[in-house]
């Protein structure tokens, strides 16, 4: 038995852990008398285009087109139309040869993690605050996991991070907009970081790698642009899903981008083949392939998210909390009232409130609430968010 696995198996995330509870409140308490704020679950519909989607093909391409293998890396058809819409986006000239097809960002990661490391002294950074499965990915790939702590503002740590890139650094993770805080790097961040980069690939004599996780692109607000970091810095890989930007989350489909400029490309994207298939990630689900063909050019409606942002931060904060004004994604960041934040977790949980403590996340004294839930839940939890402020005046 690996008994690395099997620790994985028997100790579920943190964020899991607390859904799990969670359904088991709503069972003895009510579903509309818990407060639920676990999982990063999109509370509004598919674009209605989706579904249409799905019964035309069902109706009117045979069995074998919908539900047959693709080709490994995927339908040409598929990766064109991706390759169309991001290049009339950002003005890039990608081609379908760029994408591999994946069953979510999740997969994507993992493939692409497994590509480029070589051996246990590779190191792989990432930027806390980050999405708690990116040290079971790293280490799952045979790599090292290294944290760059997290500064005031949870943008990017320049100083901590120039200390910690060294021989052994291979990639960094770079996640936003940010699960869990809602932060977006801004394009002057950016451009800044790939400056220092830069100058750490000459200094180490190897390329240093940014992968991008980026299910959350399109979930931004107050008229913001998320960079598209290919176009500011050389080495970009994406890892991308449609999970949060579609609504498709239990059908995992998503997709790996390794532009031309990334050093050794053709050899990075074949790596991302074997990868693929050493892991059995073989041919992404057939049937959603076809449909993001069709639909790579929309999202679902993103003023839900927005309104619900407001709804949560300004309640919050009239409460008397502090929290982390989200630009993007669909989370707030609040900070707990006392040091220790899965003691106030605890406490929250009194008032069937389910958050999850920041500690997962390479953070210290925070509580994420995911608020992707109707807006219903939001505004009925305020008297219980008062409650559990008021025991700490």
């Amino acid at each position: 038995m690996n008994k690395k696995m099997l620790e994985l198996g028997n100790n579920r995330s943190i964020i899991r852990e607390l859904f799990e509870f969670s359904k088991i409140q709503k069972e003895k308490y009510g579903a509309d008398k818990v407060y639920d704020f676990t999982l990063g679950n999109p509370s509004v519909p598919p674009h209605k285009a989706i579904d249409e989607t799905i019964i035309e093909l069902l109706n009117t391409k045979a069995p074998s087109y919908n539900h047959g293998y693709t080709s490994a890396p995927g339908d040409n058809e598929v990766r064109k139309a991706i390759a169309d819409d991001l290049n009339k986006r950002f003005g890039t000239n990608y081609k379908f040869t760029n994408f591999y097809m994946t069953c979510g960002a999740a997969a994507s990661l993992c493939i692409t993690l497994k590509a480029l490391t070589e051996s246990n002294t590779d190191e792989i950074l990432a930027m806390a605050p980050y999405f708690t499965e990116y040290k079971v990915f790293v280490e799952a790939a045979g790599a090292t996991f290294g944290i760059v702590p997290a500064n005031e503002t949870f943008g990017i740590n320049f100083a901590e991070l120039d200390k910690m890139i060294n021989k052994n650094t291979k990639a960094i993770i770079v996640n936003s907009p940010n699960n869990p805080s809602g932060v977006v790097y801004s394009e002057d961040e950016l451009k800044k970081f790939a400056e220092l980069l830069l100058k750490k690939e000459k200094e180490f004599n190897h390329s240093v790698y940014l992968i991008c996780d980026e299910p959350y692109r399109e979930i931004v607000y107050d008229g913001l642009k998320v960079p598209h970091i290919p176009s500011i810095y050389h080495n970009t890989v994406i890892c991308y899903s449609y999970s949060k930007c579609l609504s498709l989350p239990g059908d995992r489909i998503g997709y790996i981008l390794v532009p031309d400029q990334v050093d050794d490309s053709k050899d990075l994207y074949a790596a991302c083949l074997g990868a693929g298939r050493a892991l059995g990630y073989v041919c992404a689900p057939s049937l959603y392939q076809k449909v993001i063909e069709r639909c790579a050019t929309l999202t679902s409606d993103m003023n839900e998210y927005k309104k619900n942002r407001d709804l949560l931060y300004n309640g919050l904060k009239k409460v008397g909390f502090e929290c982390v004004y989200p630009q993007g994604a669909f989370y707030l960041f609040v900070k707990s009232p006392e040091a220790d934040a899965n003691k106030f977790m605890e406490k929250a949980k009194k008032y069937n409130i389910v958050i999850v403590p920041s500690d997962g996340f390479g953070v210290k004294g925070y509580v994420r609430l995911a608020y992707c839930v109707s807006s219903k839940v939001i505004i009925d939890s305020m008297p219980a968010f008062e409650k559990l402020y008021n025991e700490y005046k």
